[in-house]
């Protein structure tokens, strides 16, 4: 018997639309990129980009545990000589809110071109409104 090794034609992608309200960030981006990368299909390979779609709906709604609110910091860096940048949670919240998702989930994917691909799968809205209706995207639950 061979091996299976999934490749472009073999692949069949779904859309699936998940609710962030009132998730844990870390768990709700542990599930998502377990999607995105299609370890969730018996046929994952993991030098392929198996993946399915993936809409998160109101992001702006999501929880965090304890004080990361407050403590918890995002780093950004110009590139000068003292040029690092730190924002606590709550702020990232206030004017961005869906890149603490974006983040999260991106974070646990592959570092790679590989995981480049697979970031592209990810849409991530503050809302309950996504203009993907079309694909008709089933729930997935978290």
């Amino acid at each position: 018997m061979k091996t299976f090794m999934a490749n472009e034609s073999t692949i069949t992608r779904k859309w699936f639309v998940v609710d962030a309200e009132n998730k844990t960030l870390g768990r709700l981006a542990t599930e998502v990129a377990s999607v995105l990368k299609g370890k969730h299909k018996p046929t994952y390979t993991p030098h392929v980009d198996s993946g399915d779609y993936v809409i998160v709906l109101n992001a702006e709604k999501i929880k965090l545990t304890g004080k990361k609110w407050d403590k918890k910091m995002y780093y950004s860096h110009s590139g000068y000589n003292g040029g690092l940048t730190s924002t606590s949670a709550k702020d990232v919240m206030a004017k961005f809110p869906t890149r603490m998702v974006e983040k999260a989930i991106v974070g646990m994917l592959p570092h790679t071109k590989l995981g480049a691909s697979m970031a592209r799968k990810l849409f991530v809205y503050a809302g309950p409104e996504h203009k993907h209706s079309a694909q008709q995207p089933e729930k997935l639950e978290v």
